[in-house]
């Protein structure tokens, strides 16, 4: 896989919020955020069902709009207030359960991959894909050890097989970030492993990625920074090592949650 993109002005955050707020039947699910995320990140979003994790991907891809009277509000991407939303993805990638379900159709697995490159689902007649599109699409395939997938369909894949095919999918177009968003849910324990190995494999070339989840085991050791939401609003934000604690989790949650770590990563009981 080729190294990230650099960018022109490297002080400039990927992602930059503040005072965001986004309101949904008359109900704050997201609520004077605060959030900067810098090139060359790896950050951890965590939180309980409802507390606004996917709500505040959405705003960052532009399927959400913050409330514009939200007073003193910025959202910028890449230093811009303003993106036309195709310019906006082709910045990102995602990976999430939700495009996997659209995804349960006859489509091998090289053309998911391809398909990238049009932000659509699957390949269609008016796409003008080049030979160096098709190149990226086989070199990144045999980078994440799918290539044996480039002729499978995804509806015939295993969740993992479909959930490693689709990050390549989010990476072929180069984005600036990863994006996945609950990527272990539904996978076996073996696939989860494999995904957690192939996330590394992906950070260790300089990608900076936003892993959104409730759940400890996701989060590999390269991730550097964690922010915890509750209730639509920031709980915590730092360093790992410090946010994830007995008395932080506990207070996510709700309950009790006792917290151990082997070999980097983290495990959260109650």
């Amino acid at each position: 896989m080729p190294p990230a993109k650099k960018m022109t002005e490297p002080e400039i955050p990927l992602i930059e919020m503040r005072n965001v707020t986004v309101s949904r039947n008359d109900r704050n699910i997201l609520d004077s955020v605060d959030l900067k995320i810098n090139r060359g990140e790896n950050i951890a979003l965590i939180g309980p069902n409802g507390s606004g994790k996917s709500s505040l991907i959405k705003v960052i891809t532009g399927d959400y709009r913050p409330r514009a009277d939200s007073r003193d509000m910025v959202l910028r991407i890449m230093g811009k207030q303003t993106w036309n939303i195709f310019d906006l993805r082709d910045l990102m990638g995602i990976v999430s359960g939700d495009l996997q379900f659209e995804y349960n159709r006859d489509i091998n697995g090289f053309e998911v991959v391809l398909s990238g490159f049009f932000s659509s689902i699957g390949i269609y007649p008016n796409h003008n894909i080049t030979l160096e599109m098709v190149r990226t699409a086989y070199e990144l395939m045999e980078f994440l050890g799918i290539s044996g997938l480039s002729d499978k369909l995804i509806s015939e894949m295993s969740t993992g097989e479909a959930r490693r095919t689709l990050v390549g999918r989010a990476l072929v177009h180069e984005p600036h970030i990863l994006v996945l968003d609950e990527p272990a849910n539904s996978l076996d324990m073996k696939s989860h492993h494999q995904f957690r190995e192939l996330t590394r494999k992906i950070v260790s070339c300089g990608k900076s990625i936003v892993l959104v989840t409730h759940d400890l085991d996701d989060i590999i050791p390269e991730i550097g920074r964690v922010v915890l939401l509750k209730d639509g609003k920031v709980f915590a934000d730092g360093r790992k090592e410090e946010i994830l604690s007995e008395e932080n989790l506990s207070g996510l949650f709700g309950l009790p949650v006792k917290l151990t770590r082997n070999k980097g990563y983290y495990h959260a009981t109650y």
